[in-house]
């Protein structure tokens, strides 16, 4: 299902017919494009490394820094790595390349829940951001964030892009331990929490940075990393490691006001490949792809862009740097053999990437790492790397996978383990309903409908071998009791919801 980036030569390719001016690219051994400041930079990270042995993790004696970059409503499938046959993403290929990888990592299937157990190492269910919007889509102030770990460890921390976890006070990033935000309000741009004068605005959007509007200039995407850029370099001059959190809005809609260059680019592009029936390609549900696809090229740009600003600064040895999606494409496209895609618990809306890079620490270009993880293991995982104990008594649902991710044997001791998901509307989410329990080889799920309504008749629960069928197409819940009885059983272990009021758990 998935295949590895190559990185090619380092000379660059001229006359890339089609392709935005100022992207300079050259050719891969694939046929795709690359990023030369990435090949480059992915090439000396490996030169230097070789012939030496690799450092323990947190063995350095200045703290890494660290860049947490989360795109919105990217899919599984949305990268050339993952095998998409049309999409233009040559850096983070290149970054994958490098990266050590989880190849079952998993998020919960909408933005918000998914944002809570990121910052926070727990299941959402445990920080009241439930839902996507209402009062579900605010996390309880008592949580502890790994912002706030961090910071309280000497981190300088910011926040640049969507945090959806609260617009008021004391919900918001800058009262959940970032030192600094530059965000928009809400689910994302477009939407009812729009500012005055800024409504829908992708380009020069009206964001806001520690709590005071502020009119931007340029492409969000654009303007968040240029500020990320800008708050890595003064904590560096303050000698202070940092912890830069980069949650981009695309590619979530609205899709009025996309990129240019690379609109124009894809719809050159015969992207009824990417379709899973090509029969439906009209002009609208092409020109929404196309949209989709030039918010995606764009964030492919500013990644290649953060790296190689973070080589210039002679600071890419000493930093981890995560990406990750927040949950499944937002319409059906090429997801690279899984079904489903966001708000559904089936693969496709629950699967993401996990790209980790820190040169020197993490072995590159190898296998990925087969055992399951999700959100709730990145927060432990950058605590570990950063040598920053979680407060005494605070519970973490998640566990850190730097022993995984370093291949120093870790798996072969790795615990099975079960990870829940769910997606709902309303206050409380109606037990397993639109859930699935996945474990290291089998899933269980039960597909009822989206919203609050309840299903009729029996629970229609699917299960499926993943190890033999990734693409859930066989479901083996006929005669199969003894599987499934553990995977019940299993079900047991879900966190209840925190509900409106009441003591953290």
């Amino acid at each position: 299902m998935k295949r590895s980036a190559q990185l090619g030569a380092l000379e660059p390719t001229t006359g890339c017919a089609g392709v935005p001016a100022g992207i300079r690219r050259e050719a891969t051994g694939s046929g795709r494009p690359a990023s030369p400041a990435i090949a480059l930079l992915a090439v000396c990270a490996v030169a230097c490394g070789a012939g030496q042995e690799a450092p323990a993790p947190g063995d350095s004696a200045r703290p890494p820094n660290i860049v947490l970059v989360m795109t919105d409503d990217q899919g599984y499938g949305d990268f050339g790595f993952t095998g998409n046959p049309v999409i233009e993403t040559p850096n983070l290929d290149a970054l994958a390349a490098q990266s050590a990888q989880v190849e079952r990592f998993y998020v919960s299937p909408v933005c918000t829940p998914t944002r809570a157990s990121l910052m926070t190492g727990r299941y959402n269910y445990r920080t009241r951001a439930i839902d996507t919007y209402i009062g579900r889509a605010m996390m309880e102030p008592d949580e502890v964030t790994v912002a706030e770990m961090l910071r309280d460890a000497g981190y300088a921390t910011g926040i640049f892009g969507k945090w959806h976890l609260g617009d008021n006070y004391p919900m918001r990033a800058m009262d959940q331990g970032f030192g600094e935000s530059l965000v928009h309000r809400g689910g994302g741009i477009g939407q009812p929490s729009d500012p005055p004068g800024g409504e829908g605005k992708y380009t020069d959007a009206v964001l806001f940075r520690n709590g005071q509007r502020e009119e931007t200039t340029g492409y969000c995407t654009d303007v968040y990393f240029d500020a990320a850029l800008e708050f890595m370099e003064r904590a560096t001059a303050e000698g202070r490691p940092f912890f830069a959190y980069v949650p981009t809005n695309a590619p979530h809609g609205p899709f009025h006001d996309v990129p240019e260059d690379w609109l124009e680019y894809y719809r050159q592009v015969d992207l009824s490949a990417v379709l899973p029936d090509p029969e439906q390609a009209s002009d609208e549900v092409l020109d929404r792809l196309a949209r989709s696809y030039a918010m995606i090229s764009n964030i492919d740009d500013n990644v290649g862009r953060l790296m190689a600003r973070l080589d210039e600064m002679g600071l890419a040895e000493n930093t981890i740097l995560v990406f990750l999606d927040d949950n499944g494409p937002d319409r059906d496209r090429y997801n690279a053999g899984l079904r489903g895609r966001k708000g559904s618990t089936l693969e496709g809306g629950i699967r993401s990437p996990l790209l980790v890079l820190w040169p020197g620490r993490l072995p590159a270009g190898g296998e990925p790492v087969d055992r399951i993880a999700a959100h709730i293991d990145i927060a432990p995982t950058l605590l570990d790397a950063a040598g920053v104990e979680p407060p005494a008594g605070l519970h973490l649902d998640g566990r850190s996978l730097l022993g995984l991710l370093t291949g120093n044997g870790d798996a072969a001791n790795w615990p099975d383990r079960t990870l829940y998901f769910q997606f709902h509307r309303g206050d409380e989410p109606k037990p397993l309903h639109a859930f699935a329990a996945v474990g290291q080889r089998y899933k269980l799920l039960h597909l009822s409908p989206r919203g609050e309504g309840d299903w009729q008749g029996d629970l229609n629960l699917e299960l499926y071998d993943l190890e033999a069928d990734p693409g859930e197409s066989h479901n083996l819940i006929a005669g199969t009791r003894a599987v499934l009885a553990p995977a019940e059983t299993g079900c047991a272990g879900v966190p209840s919801v925190r509900p409106m009021t009441g003591a953290r758990t």
